[in-house]
C-alpha cells in the first residue's frame, strides 16, 4: 500500500471482522458477523469488501465458486495511522495537550493516572 487513507466507517467495521477471524475471510463471514445486523444484503457485503481490495486493505482470491479475502494491512498498523492523524488533527502532535484535554474534563480516573505513569516510566527506561 503505497498511501494509508482513513477508511469510512462501514469499510473499517469490515476490516475489525477481518482482523478478528482467521484469513481467509469470505463474504458469508461478514455477513454473519456484521451485514444482517446492519440490514446488508450480500452485494453490500461483496462492494464494500471490493472497494478495501482497491484501496490496498485486502486482497481476495478465487476459491471455487467463492470469493475469500486476507488482511494486507494489520489492525496496528491502521491503528497506529489514525492516532498519528487524529494527534496531528486535534493535539498538534502534542501528548500533553491531549492529556490536559483528558484531565480537564475529568476523563482521567486515578487508575488511569497510575497507568499513564507506568507508561512514562517504561518509556524513561527504554530510552536509558
Amino acid at each position: 500500500m503505497s498511501v494509508m487513507k482513513k477508511l469510512p466507517d462501514a469499510e473499517f467495521d469490515i476490516m475489525k471482522v477481518v482482523w478478528a477471524s482467521e484469513p481467509p475471510v469470505s463474504s458469508n463471514t461478514v455477513m454473519e458477523q456484521l451485514g444482517n445486523e446492519r440490514g446488508w444484503k450480500a452485494p453490500t457485503a461483496i462492494s464494500l469488501l471490493l472497494r478495501l481490495v482497491e484501496r490496498g486493505f485486502l486482497r481476495t482470491q478465487k476459491n471455487g465458486k467463492e470469493r475469500v479475502y486476507y488482511p494486507l494491512v494489520t489492525k496496528e498498523e491502521y491503528l497506529k495511522f489514525e492516532t498519528g492523524n487524529f494527534m496531528r488533527q486535534f493535539h498538534g502532535n502534542s501528548f500533553l495537550n491531549l492529556v490536559n484535554t483528558l484531565y480537564s474534563d475529568n476523563a482521567l480516573t486515578e487508575k488511569d493516572i497510575d497507568e499513564l505513569r507506568e507508561v512514562i516510566q517504561r518509556a524513561k527506561e527504554q530510552r536509558d
